[in-house]
Protein backbone atom coordinates (compact mmCIF):
# COMPACT_ATOMS: atom_id res chain seq x y z
CA UNK A 1 0.00 0.00 0.00
CA UNK A 2 1.17 3.26 -0.72
CA UNK A 3 1.51 6.50 1.39
CA UNK A 4 -1.32 8.09 0.66
CA UNK A 5 -3.63 5.34 0.67
CA UNK A 6 -2.68 5.26 4.23
CA UNK A 7 -3.24 8.66 4.76
CA UNK A 8 -6.99 8.38 3.59
CA UNK A 9 -7.66 6.06 5.92
CA UNK A 10 -6.24 7.72 8.85
CA UNK A 11 -9.80 8.52 10.94
CA UNK A 12 -10.46 12.61 10.83
CA UNK A 13 -10.65 13.78 14.79
CA UNK A 14 -14.04 14.45 15.65
CA UNK A 15 -15.57 17.96 14.57
CA UNK A 16 -18.45 20.06 16.52
CA UNK A 17 -20.75 20.48 13.98
CA UNK A 18 -21.67 23.90 12.78
CA UNK A 19 -24.76 25.51 12.92
CA UNK A 20 -26.48 25.86 10.27
CA UNK A 21 -25.97 29.14 7.98
CA UNK A 22 -22.78 29.34 9.85
CA UNK A 23 -20.61 28.78 6.71
CA UNK A 24 -23.15 31.39 4.68
CA UNK A 25 -23.37 33.88 7.47
CA UNK A 26 -19.07 34.22 6.95
CA UNK A 27 -18.57 33.62 3.31
CA UNK A 28 -20.76 37.12 2.48
CA UNK A 29 -19.09 40.19 2.81
CA UNK A 30 -21.03 43.95 2.25
CA UNK A 31 -23.06 46.29 4.64
CA UNK A 32 -26.38 45.68 5.84
CA UNK A 33 -29.14 48.06 5.20
CA UNK A 34 -28.76 49.43 8.68
CA UNK A 35 -25.16 50.39 7.73
CA UNK A 36 -25.87 51.99 4.76
CA UNK A 37 -28.61 54.13 5.84
CA UNK A 38 -26.54 55.20 8.80
CA UNK A 39 -23.34 56.19 6.48
CA UNK A 40 -25.41 57.91 4.06
CA UNK A 41 -27.09 60.26 7.12
CA UNK A 42 -23.61 60.88 8.80
CA UNK A 43 -22.01 61.61 5.02
CA UNK A 44 -25.27 63.97 4.20
CA UNK A 45 -24.82 65.64 7.65
CA UNK A 46 -21.07 66.29 7.19
CA UNK A 47 -21.86 67.77 3.58
CA UNK A 48 -24.51 70.09 4.65
CA UNK A 49 -22.38 71.57 7.49
CA UNK A 50 -19.16 71.95 4.97
CA UNK A 51 -21.99 73.38 1.87
CA UNK A 52 -22.98 75.99 4.45
CA UNK A 53 -19.68 76.83 5.39
CA UNK A 54 -18.62 77.25 1.91
CA UNK A 55 -21.92 79.56 1.15
CA UNK A 56 -21.35 81.56 3.90
CA UNK A 57 -18.35 82.58 3.22
CA UNK A 58 -18.95 83.13 -1.00
CA UNK A 59 -21.41 85.41 0.41
CA UNK A 60 -19.39 87.54 2.39
CA UNK A 61 -16.25 87.14 -0.07
CA UNK A 62 -16.96 90.28 -1.83
CA UNK A 63 -16.97 92.32 1.53
CA UNK A 64 -13.59 93.05 1.99
CA UNK A 65 -13.22 94.12 -1.71
CA UNK A 66 -16.25 96.93 -1.56
CA UNK A 67 -14.67 98.18 2.23
CA UNK A 68 -10.81 98.29 0.31
CA UNK A 69 -12.59 100.45 -2.32
CA UNK A 70 -14.49 102.58 -0.35
CA UNK A 71 -11.62 102.94 2.23
CA UNK A 72 -9.58 104.15 -1.19
CA UNK A 73 -11.88 106.43 -2.12
CA UNK A 74 -12.13 108.38 1.04
CA UNK A 75 -8.09 108.10 1.41
CA UNK A 76 -7.66 109.57 -2.08
CA UNK A 77 -10.44 112.51 -1.51
CA UNK A 78 -8.50 113.23 2.14
CA UNK A 79 -5.40 113.51 0.43
CA UNK A 80 -6.59 115.77 -2.26
CA UNK A 81 -8.00 117.70 0.25
CA UNK A 82 -5.65 117.67 2.59
CA UNK A 83 -2.88 119.73 0.41
CA UNK A 84 -4.96 122.46 -0.04
CA UNK A 85 -4.43 126.28 1.27
CA UNK A 86 -6.78 126.84 4.75
CA UNK A 87 -7.42 130.04 2.73
CA UNK A 88 -11.23 130.65 2.94
CA UNK A 89 -12.19 131.32 -0.54
CA UNK A 90 -15.58 130.10 -1.92
CA UNK A 91 -15.80 128.90 -5.65
CA UNK A 92 -19.11 127.41 -6.76
CA UNK A 93 -18.64 123.39 -7.98
CA UNK A 94 -19.00 122.51 -11.21
CA UNK A 95 -21.16 118.88 -11.79
CA UNK A 96 -18.78 116.95 -9.76
CA UNK A 97 -15.52 118.95 -11.43
CA UNK A 98 -13.13 119.80 -8.49
CA UNK A 99 -10.04 120.88 -10.17
CA UNK A 100 -11.20 124.91 -9.68
CA UNK A 101 -11.24 124.26 -6.13
CA UNK A 102 -8.48 126.35 -4.50
CA UNK A 103 -9.17 125.88 -0.83
CA UNK A 104 -9.78 123.19 1.55
CA UNK A 105 -13.07 125.26 2.43
CA UNK A 106 -14.39 124.75 -1.21
CA UNK A 107 -15.01 121.00 -0.51
CA UNK A 108 -17.47 121.61 1.92
CA UNK A 109 -20.75 119.88 1.12
CA UNK A 110 -19.29 118.48 -1.66
CA UNK A 111 -20.85 115.34 -2.89
CA UNK A 112 -21.62 112.67 -5.25
CA UNK A 113 -24.46 110.14 -5.65
CA UNK A 114 -23.77 106.43 -7.37
CA UNK A 115 -20.68 107.62 -8.94
CA UNK A 116 -17.32 108.56 -7.93
CA UNK A 117 -15.37 111.42 -10.50
CA UNK A 118 -11.70 112.85 -10.47
CA UNK A 119 -10.37 115.90 -9.94
CA UNK A 120 -11.83 116.78 -13.64
CA UNK A 121 -15.04 115.62 -13.78
CA UNK A 122 -15.18 112.49 -15.60
CA UNK A 123 -16.92 109.84 -13.62
CA UNK A 124 -14.84 106.66 -13.16
CA UNK A 125 -16.68 103.81 -14.24
CA UNK A 126 -15.77 101.06 -11.98
CA UNK A 127 -16.64 102.91 -9.21
CA UNK A 128 -20.01 103.42 -10.33
CA UNK A 129 -22.78 102.99 -7.19
CA UNK A 130 -20.49 104.39 -4.47
CA UNK A 131 -21.47 107.57 -3.52
CA UNK A 132 -19.35 110.42 -1.67
CA UNK A 133 -20.02 113.32 0.57
CA UNK A 134 -17.29 115.66 2.35
CA UNK A 135 -17.88 118.56 5.24
CA UNK A 136 -15.77 120.89 6.09
CA UNK A 137 -16.17 122.45 9.72
CA UNK A 138 -14.93 125.00 12.11
CA UNK A 139 -13.38 122.78 14.84
CA UNK A 140 -12.75 125.15 18.06
CA UNK A 141 -13.16 122.44 20.79
CA UNK A 142 -10.98 119.68 19.92
CA UNK A 143 -7.97 121.07 19.42
CA UNK A 144 -7.87 123.50 21.70
CA UNK A 145 -5.50 121.64 24.37
CA UNK A 146 -2.78 122.44 21.65
CA UNK A 147 -3.23 126.40 22.02
CA UNK A 148 -4.74 126.46 18.68
CA UNK A 149 -7.04 129.48 18.02
CA UNK A 150 -10.35 129.65 16.96
CA UNK A 151 -10.92 129.57 13.42
CA UNK A 152 -7.48 127.88 12.52
CA UNK A 153 -8.66 124.64 12.95
CA UNK A 154 -11.38 122.52 10.69
CA UNK A 155 -12.70 119.05 10.70
CA UNK A 156 -12.64 117.21 8.00
CA UNK A 157 -15.02 114.22 7.48
CA UNK A 158 -15.26 112.15 4.24
CA UNK A 159 -18.18 109.61 3.61
CA UNK A 160 -18.05 106.93 1.08
CA UNK A 161 -21.06 104.41 0.76
CA UNK A 162 -22.04 101.94 -1.46
CA UNK A 163 -25.72 100.14 -0.46
CA UNK A 164 -26.23 100.11 2.55
CA UNK A 165 -22.92 100.13 3.59
CA UNK A 166 -20.77 103.54 4.47
CA UNK A 167 -17.24 103.85 5.81
CA UNK A 168 -16.22 107.91 7.06
CA UNK A 169 -12.31 109.01 6.99
CA UNK A 170 -11.97 112.12 9.56
CA UNK A 171 -9.21 114.43 10.16
CA UNK A 172 -8.73 117.18 11.23
CA UNK A 173 -6.37 120.18 9.39
CA UNK A 174 -4.80 123.52 10.88
CA UNK A 175 -4.19 127.07 9.50
CA UNK A 176 -0.38 126.13 10.12
CA UNK A 177 0.75 129.04 7.34
CA UNK A 178 -0.43 131.90 8.66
Amino acid sequence: MSTSAAASTTPMPPTTPMPPGFALRHRVRGFTLIELVFAIVVISLGLAGILEVYTTVVKSSADPIVTKQMQTVAEEMLEELTIKPYATTTVTPSGCARNNFTSIWNYNNYSTSNQICDAFGNVIASLNGYSLSVSVVTDTTTLAAANVTSGNAAKITVTVSYGAKSLSLITWRTNYAS
